[in-house]
């Protein structure tokens, strides 16, 4: 029965505040209207009544786990002025209390919103596709791996998986934080949550229910956001000092001064509300805004290390290059040099080799026709491939296939052969009828803004930055001298990464390493912060800090900006709350502030930390 009384009281805290919010306007309206004095007074007894039952029960419930709690001292307080008559003072002291705690659970409410609305759009229903033709809508739950299901326009994918038939434009705001529409068609990855914009696409579900990118990003976030970072366990701790050190302090005032209103004014004035508050509601607003534009940021400790790193390590592949190998030059040799790459397309199409996969989409890119004229193709291991395409032989590979057959390459070739090697370029040579044709660099190429948002680390407090790749040395050197990079090792592997991550830090550096691969989970592990691109491996980003969702050097920045930011918000939070308690107490000292004039003072400091803290949402 207790406890049912408890729960109510709990339940409805906000309409008890409503209701002595308008006994205590009643009484002052009365008085205004000339009404008697006892007419104002049982309106102000009611409404202290019915504002102190909760607090008193938080109280109760804190002592019984030996906490001496704030609502502890505002309930002693309010017995207080209740004693000597203050009943204006008790009864806008519990409502003020109240109302800040109102106030601080709907801006709570507010701060998590980006996360529930993530919840919300998670998909609940799935087309099945049974049998050939047939199609039978089931729960998502239902959904087992290898599971083929229909995605129409206007429908959000339910599943992690493989597009096997149709094409589409797809919207995945809900997995990277960017609204734009992204081609899908057979062989493209999309992801549960995404949205099916325009088309219709068969997918084949490889993750399913919980395994889905989108609930992991769920679950990881709500996961940071029930973190504490080490400024909030400090608090923590703080107040339960200093809460029972007011109390000491206002019983040693009343006995010295005999003025039992001056100490229960500083049972009051003392309460560390907006210390309380300001911390958590901080690292909340900043947790949810990283995870609204796209960065997972696991944790409010996290956060403050984040804002101090001063070190940042890259792996090369995926991180500061696309990790896709992509055509960077072709240099002719030929008169028709559309004609010799449709034909080398035609002719690598056949082949799953990385080098050949990038000839044919390249060309694809240029909507050159690829003729199927192809007969007797056939590899040459570990040198590429011969076929012949209508009257024409044709060779594609390393030199040493051309000049196997007889092909002499002359010295501008050689010259534009070792110029490709230098630069860092996978070299692929199409060979026509004896002929060199064409000279094709493959390569890893940078991302497009690595430089520019190398730069912008530097300005946000990074101090040194390193590669550190499996690549060779040339490749490693291209990279770090096109990225701005003056520090860079090559032909590691992944334990001797670890090995210059842990000498950082022993030189006192806070460090993180960005990284996106299997090999990359011991140094993500190792660092003081490790950061995943959300292209990367599952064992990656479950090793990382920080995820980020669209896998760009942007979101790094951001990464790096918003802890910056939050950590300041939150050493603002706490001067807030200091200063107005001193303030407060000074003011009492001096006579300038009352118990009532002082609560509201109190409150409006606990609404300002969290008006602060709510500038991180935005």
């Amino acid at each position: 029965m207790q406890m049912q009384i408890q729960k109510w009281f709990q339940q409805h805290k906000n309409h008890i505040a409503l209701v002595s919010g308008l006994l205590i306007a009643g009484a002052y309206g009365g008085h205004w209207f000339g009404l008697p004095n006892g007419f104002m007074n049982s309106l102000l007894v009611m409404a202290s009544i019915i504002g102190a039952i909760p607090i008193m029960l938080q109280a109760y419930q804190a002592l019984k786990v030996k906490v001496i709690s704030i609502d502890l001292l505002v309930s002693i307080a309010v017995i207080g002025a209740f004693i000597i008559g203050e009943y204006h003072e008790s009864a806008i002291v519990t409502w003020l209390f109240l109302f800040g705690g109102f106030l601080e659970q709907q801006t709570l409410k507010k701060t998590r919103e980006s996360i529930r609305s993530l919840a919300a759009m998670a998909p609940q229903t799935a087309v099945k596709i049974v049998g050939s033709d047939q199609f039978e809508t089931v729960a998502v739950d239902e959904i087992a791996v290898g599971d083929r299901v229909l995605v129409r326009a206007g429908a959000q994918v339910p599943v992690d998986g493989q597009v096997v038939a149709g094409t589409g434009y797809v919207n995945e705001a809900s997995i990277t934080g960017e609204a734009q529409l992204i081609t899908k068609s057979i062989g493209a990855a999309v992801y549960s949550g995404s949205l099916v914009d325009n088309g219709t696409i068969t997918v084949v579900a490889n993750q399913v229910g919980d395994d889905t990118a989108f609930a992991k990003i769920i679950e990881l976030v709500e996961d940071a956001q029930d973190s504490q970072s080490t400024a909030e366990r400090f608090i923590d701790r703080f107040a339960t000092y200093y809460t029972p050190a007011v109390l000491v302090l206002a019983i040693l005032i009343g006995l010295v001064t005999r003025d039992f209103k001056l100490a229960i004014t500083i049972l009051v004035l003392g309460c560390p509300g907006a210390l309380v508050i300001g911390a958590p509601v901080s690292i909340v607003a900043g947790i949810g805004n990283g995870a609204k534009n796209g960065v997972l940021i696991k944790g409010g400790e996290v956060v403050n290390t984040m804002a101090g790193v001063d070190t940042v390590i890259f792996d090369k592949t995926g991180t500061l290059t696309r990790g896709k190998m992509t055509v960077a030059q072709v240099t002719s040799f030929t008169a028709d040099k559309n004609a010799a790459l449709a034909i080398a397309a035609a002719v690598e199409r056949q082949s799953d080799h990385p080098l050949a996969q990038a000839i044919v989409t390249y060309v694809a890119q240029q909507s050159l026709a690829m003729t199927s004229e192809i007969t007797d193709s056939q590899t040459v291991k570990g040198l590429g491939i011969q076929a012949v395409v209508g009257q024409q032989t044709i060779r594609i590979g390393r030199a040493k296939l051309l000049t196997q057959a007889g092909i002499v390459l002359t010295q501008d070739q050689m010259r534009a052969i070792d110029s490709a090697q230098k630069a860092g370029q996978s070299i692929v040579l199409v060979a026509i009828d004896q002929q060199l044709a064409l000279l094709i660099g493959v390569a890893d190429t940078l991302k497009p803004d690595a430089a520019e948002m190398l730069t912008a680390l530097r300005q946000n407090g990074v101090k040194r930055l390193m590669l550190l790749t499996g690549d060779h040395d040339q490749a490693a050197r291209n990279i770090a001298q096109a990225v701005g990079i003056t520090e860079y090792h090559a032909n590691l592997l992944p334990a001797e990464k670890v090995t210059f991550v842990k000498k950082a830090q022993a030189q006192g550096q806070t460090v993180a390493f960005v990284g996106d691969g299997i090999n990359d989970s011991p140094s993500l592990a190792t660092a003081d912060i490790g950061i995943a691109m959300g292209a990367g491996t599952d064992v990656a980003i479950e090793t990382s800090d920080i995820v980020l969702m669209q896998s760009t050097l942007t979101e790094l920045v951001k990464a790096k900006q918003l802890a910056r930011r939050t950590a300041r918000n939150l050493r603002q939070n706490i001067v807030i709350a200091i200063g107005t308690v001193a303030l407060l107490l000074v003011g009492l000292i001096l006579g300038k502030v009352q118990m009532a004039s002082g609560m509201l003072v109190h409150e409006l400091s606990i609404l300002v930390v969290i008006l602060n803290a709510m500038r991180l949402i935005k």
